[in-house]
């Protein structure tokens, strides 16, 4: 079975350098507005970098707005920011804000904005959504609906956060183990996710990554090493080694969640749904390969087999696989800060 590990090496470095080229056009757009004296707002607008240029797309204000579109933008570096003062004669409450050129595109944009001097509200625009009224008051179910749908986004596009999870699939076999590995996980990101976010604890993001990538490194040696009847560490408390990584996760989760930002009078429903959102998509993750698991079992039990038994060639080139894209994650994110 050596055709199927040397496929799974090939995949996974195609999409290590398909990543690294298109990781700027993924990014979001940003869009902040907020209210000024004598019906006037700033608007500061921030779009991904393409190729040297920023993505096709705009913001456009509600029609009383002068001017409704942001003047030439400025790279600092990493994306293409705009920031202007427009006057709304009627207002911005009820008013309709368009993303053009968005629905070509495969990035979505987050919009922070306080229509009058209340609360902030956050408001996610994708390709099939392009535009929404601005609302004065926004219910509470709103505020869950958008964040919810950012911790599922954020968890499904955190290829390394999955890959961590991945790992420990194929290291744990054992179903109550695995079941407590991934609950200890959960239990570990969600503390660490609300104290960061609330500020009660803080750590540099670009160091939390690189180690986010060694923690992947970590499970990926102990797939190399595996052994029948010789559990490693990591097979005989599988709880404590997930806690502990999660720990570190849940900073990277929270480092996502700073820069969306949280509704001043709803932190706490903010907080839960983000946390909600992010564990049912690692929970969908999971369905998704025990159900491709156990359709291979049923079409070829001969590649599941051979892939889940350790020390055989095809598990252990999974496993260098796998460590050869954590260790690529963390040369990357260690020339960030060093």
């Amino acid at each position: 079975m050596k055709w199927l590990a040397l496929c799974i090496l090939g995949i996974f470095g195609i999409w290590v350098q398909a990543e690294s080229a298109q990781a700027h056009a993924l990014e979001p757009g940003y869009l902040e507005i907020a209210p000024m004296a004598d019906q006037s707002w700033r608007v500061f607008w921030s779009r991904p970098d393409v190729k040297g240029r920023p993505m096709a797309i705009e913001a456009v204000l509600p029609e009383d707005c002068t001017p409704r579109r942001a003047p030439t933008p400025s790279f600092n570096g990493s994306a293409w920011t705009s920031g202007w003062v427009a006057k709304c004669t009627q207002g911005m409450a009820g008013g309709p804000l368009e993303i053009e050129g968005l629905a070509q595109t495969r990035t979505d944009v987050l919009v922070r904005y306080k229509v009058t001097e209340g609360q902030a509200h956050t408001q996610r625009l994708t390709p099939d959504e392009t535009r929404f009224t601005l609302k004065a008051e926004v219910r509470r179910l709103d505020v869950m609906g958008v964040y919810l749908s950012l911790g599922v986004e954020h968890i499904l596009g955190g290829i390394d956060h999955l890959l961590f999870v991945f790992a420990l699939l194929l290291l744990i076999t054992d179903g109550w183990r695995l079941v407590g590995a991934i609950t200890a996980f959960t239990v570990a990101h969600s503390i660490t996710l609300a104290a960061a976010t609330l500020g009660l604890v803080s750590l540099p993001s670009a160091p939390v990554e690189a180690v986010i990538a060694l923690s992947i490194m970590f499970l990926a040696s102990e797939l190399v090493q595996k052994r029948a009847g010789q559990p490693r560490l990591s097979e005989r408390y599988p709880w404590l080694v997930s806690f502990s990584f999660g720990l570190l996760h849940g900073f990277g989760f929270a480092g996502a969640l700073r820069e969306i930002g949280l509704p001043q009078g709803d932190v706490p429903l903010a907080l839960l749904s983000f946390n909600i959102g992010v564990e049912i998509g690692q929970l969908a993750f999971v369905a998704v390969v025990c159900a491709l698991a156990w359709g291979l079992r049923r079409v070829a039990p001969v590649v599941i087999r051979t892939a889940t038994t350790p020390g055989t060639s095809t598990a252990i080139l999974m496993a260098y696989a796998i460590g050869a894209v954590s260790a690529y994650w963390f040369l990357d994110r260690l020339t960030g800060f060093v």
